[in-house]
């Protein structure tokens, strides 16, 4: 089975490659996105929208129901178990700068099935489930995808290929692009609970960062639940860490014998931080878990992904459409993977290594640096302005591969 040659196909049908998808047809231009699974994914994975993320969505028409659908998060708290709370973030203080001044907590499956409600029936927009990419082969003018279509193999060839494939891309992995990174040694579990955090700790935010040298955690709110996360020590079995002993001694730490705390759901998963060597090869692009994983204290690895996916479209939509010369696209590379390694990774690892510090002295100057900040406007903005990525984007937008 072979097909006509595409303008561009998208791997994968997750947020980053149906927000790509979506703003390639708003640009009037054909896009095929290829799905492995029969239908889109379901499962909740990641569930935090940023302000500017918000914004890039409103542009696309899809913010307000995706809010409709989540929880508004307007404030953001850090605390010790030592020293309770040491300081609260209104996003209010960024209103300035964004349209969103919140954090919204919906799971990133709602959003997907928003785009794809969104683009049903327009012919520009065609998506194919049951296609598992195999393998990609690369010539001066077109790609072409080896794919597995519902058990028979299938060939497509477009000019520009976005792999949007996640974190064991085939894309990546078929052209030799490395992963270069860590995984952490503890895994986290993720327990999902309706016990309403906002009575056992009044003035609780629903974003809340505890720190702790032996056992932190983090508390995230979404409709009708809290997500509760821990970190499980390296040399606990999976099972033991997923049995119901385990889960309920984990929840036991934060919530009082007296009080029923029955468990919605549980996650235990691998924590990386990896990011691809390059973002581009030839005419195919990286972008979202294909480019980079990290662990997901602060929510910016889908984030990062759509910043990843709306950065490239606007560089290709007019190189496709004549309006720009191909060499705009040497940015896309230099943007989002400089700031990918020092915003998203570099933050998501220091927040991990303040929630459990256990040298006194890195606690200190992590509870000094967040009281400094909640009692300092200019402090906190600073602080909003980096936890919502605003930084990160800034810096993006300053890059440009120097002319030759």
């Amino acid at each position: 089975m072979s097909n006509a040659k595409l303008p561009v196909i998208i791997a994968g049908a997750g947020p980053v490659g149906m927000v790509a998808a979506a703003d390639l047809v708003r640009q009037n231009i054909p896009v095929l996105v290829l799905e492995k699974g029969a239908v889109l994914a379901s499962e909740s994975r990641a569930s935090t929208f940023h302000p500017p993320t918000l914004d890039m969505l409103e542009n696309l028409g899809f913010a307000r129901a995706l809010i409709e659908q989540g929880l508004k998060a307007p404030t953001v708290q850090y605390s010790s178990s030592e020293d309770g709370v040491l300081g609260t973030f209104d996003f209010a203080a960024i209103s300035d700068l964004v349209r969103h001044p919140f954090r919204l907590q919906a799971e990133q499956f709602k959003l997907t099935r928003i785009i794809l409600d969104g683009l049903s029936g327009n012919p520009l927009f065609s998506i194919a489930f049951g296609n598992e990419l195999k393998s990609v082969e690369q010539t001066s003018y077109s790609v072409k995808l080896m794919v597995s279509a519902n058990g028979r193999d299938a060939t497509y060839e477009c000019d520009w290929l976005i792999g949007a494939d996640g974190a064991n891309s085939v894309v990546r992995r078929t052209q030799d692009m490395e992963f270069e990174g860590f995984t952490w040694p503890e895994r986290f579990l993720v327990m999902t609970t309706p016990v309403d955090f906002t009575a056992l700790r009044p003035g609780v935010s629903p974003v809340s960062y505890v720190a702790d040298p032996v056992r932190w955690h983090f508390l995230l709110r979404i409709l009708g639940a809290w997500r509760v996360m821990m970190p499980v020590a390296a040399d606990m079995s999976d099972d033991e860490a997923l049995s119901d002993a385990h889960v309920t001694a984990s929840i036991r730490r934060i919530v009082p014998a007296e009080v029923d705390a029955p468990i919605l759901h549980t996650t235990l998963y691998r924590v990386h931080q990896r990011v691809a060597t390059t973002f581009r090869k030839g005419r195919s692009f990286l972008a979202g878990d294909a480019a980079h994983i990290n662990n997901p204290l602060g929510g910016m690895g889908m984030n990062g992904g759509i910043h990843d996916a709306l950065n490239l479209t606007a560089k290709l939509g007019p190189v496709i459409n004549g309006a720009a010369d191909e060499r705009i696209l040497a940015d896309y590379d230099l943007q989002r993977r400089t700031v990918t390694m020092q915003a998203i990774q570099g933050d998501t690892i220091r927040n991990k290594r303040n929630l459990e510090a256990k040298d006194e002295a890195d606690r200190a100057r992590f509870r000094d640096d967040i009281r400094a900040a909640a009692a300092d406007p200019e402090k906190a903005r600073a602080l909003l302005r980096r936890i919502a990525m605003l930084d990160s984007l800034e810096r993006a937008d300053s890059l440009h591969v120097a002319e030759p």
